[in-house]
């Protein structure tokens, strides 16, 4: 995995990606989210038949050409049928960060439509494949009860290891690695910021251990920043965030056409 597989047909990352020819790449958890994550999630959510509200903020000036207004999506929001789950696109919002990766989907869920908070949120960076945060909403979108437990952790770990990844060896009921030591999945204390039910989540003191989640990430280089970051609270159902980790850890190729620079040379490449 260290070499492209047709070097004779290199990317070019000063050409845009609609010029760029198709490539299937792999390891999927490093190929990034070929700079259309946006398009890749808000399309499969309005295949499962959600709503998608926009607020647009801009600016008009006298006598402006209506090509040359100033426009910023700010905030897209894809409701459920039921209600009970959203996603929203925040990325225009000036978002939090995980791992100094700015978050670009927050995706939420609760027990039922008479409570106006979430159970539970996810969040999903820059560079995150699109195919594992699809899969997770896909999963969220099946499921009868969006905040209810349905498996224990160990489920998360099983997906991974399936697919090659390895244990860790200090806490290997609790995190897991790929063969090349460049992505991680962990269950340990849930970052700051990160809106959950669980009440600890607002009553842990700074020298306390908070609520545990899950919290994914890959890391090029040992010590360089981080590609990309998920993060899920402590009551997202495991058998979600499974089903993450399972697309996330897949040896299935993916569809690129622009590959993020820190992994480039990382993957395995065969024109589409």
């Amino acid at each position: 995995m260290e070499a492209p597989l047709y070097p004779d047909f290199p990317f070019d990352p000063s050409t845009s990606g609609g010029d760029q020819p198709a490539f299937w790449v792999g390891p999927r958890h490093l190929a990034g989210d070929d700079g259309c994550l946006f398009d890749v999630v808000a399309d499969t959510l309005t295949g499962l038949g959600w709503t998608s509200l926009t607020i647009v903020r801009g600016r008009h000036e006298p006598d402006e050409a209506t090509e040359d207004r100033q426009v910023l999506r700010s905030t897209v929001l894809h409701i459920s049928p039921d209600a009970l789950r959203w996603a929203q696109w925040c990325l225009a919002d000036e978002p939090f960060h995980l791992g100094d990766v700015p978050i670009a989907w927050q995706i939420s869920a609760r027990a039922d439509v008479s409570s106006p908070l979430a159970s539970w949120s996810s969040y999903f960076t820059t560079d995150v494949p699109g195919e594992a945060v699809t899969d997770f909403l896909v999963a969220l979108d099946a499921r009868d009860g969006p905040a209810a437990p349905f498996a224990g952790p160990g489920l998360v770990l099983d997906a991974v290891t399936t697919h090659g990844w390895l244990r860790d060896i200090d806490q290997p009921h609790a995190a897991a690695t790929d063969p090349t030591f460049t992505s991680h999945i962990s269950l340990g204390e849930v970052p700051p910021l990160i809106q959950d039910a669980d009440p600890r989540v607002l009553t842990t003191e700074t020298d306390e251990t908070g609520p545990t989640g899950w919290q994914a990430w890959a890391e090029p280089e040992l010590g360089a920043p981080c590609l990309w970051a998920a993060s899920f609270g402590s009551s997202v159902p495991h058998d979600l965030v499974a089903a993450f980790a399972a697309s996330l850890s897949s040896t299935a190729p993916v569809l690129r056409r622009v590959l993020p620079a820190a992994t480039r040379e990382r993957l395995l490449q065969a024109p589409a």
